[in-house]
């Protein structure tokens, strides 16, 4: 017997391998957990049985195949999850999946969302990151600064007044 890849500290054929072989996945950090060790199994079929009725319609059964094999897993890490209990319909659950591809290191940061269909643990989506951070070049105009067009006014009284 061996470890699971998923990083619970259980063995394969106690913690993901029923999952992978089609039992209902008990929490919404089960299912995540299982959908790791797919990748790392480059098990297809679970990733596409365990998306929600609307992700299967945009999976990509190549791409997905292509990043699986490719890449060397090296851990999966859950940093939170938001209810995805037995009794719940909903759950979230927040992980960092280390991996190598082409020789460099990567992270995949997400909050992944899943829901219940038939019962059964699917994954539904992820969080929307909070954006792109925009870094200024130069310093931020005061309202009370000389407005930088040249006008002589203050920024509040010129540009700054459409703002």
């Amino acid at each position: 017997m061996s470890l699971c890849p998923c990083g619970s500290g259980q063995n394969f054929d106690a913690c993901c391998g029923p999952i992978l072989a089609g039992a209902p996945a008990p929490t919404a950090e089960a299912l995540m957990r299982s959908r790791y060790t797919a990748h790392v199994k480059h098990d297809l079929a679970h990733l596409e049985r365990s998306l929600s009725a609307d992700q299967r319609k945009t999976f990509d059964a190549a791409a997905a195949k292509r990043w699986s094999e490719q890449s060397e897993w090296i851990g999966l890490t859950i940093v939170h999850t938001e209810k995805g209990g037995p009794d719940d319909d909903i759950g979230a659950v927040q992980f960092t999946a280390k991996f190598k591809m082409d020789g460099n290191e990567h992270e995949h940061v997400e909050a992944a969302l899943f829901g219940r269909e038939d019962g059964r643990w699917v994954y539904t989506g992820q969080v929307d990151g909070p954006g792109t951070t925009y870094r200024r070049e130069q310093p931020k105009v005061g309202r009370n600064d000389p407005c930088p067009c040249g006008s002589g006014k203050k920024y509040k009284k010129c540009c700054g007044a459409a703002a």
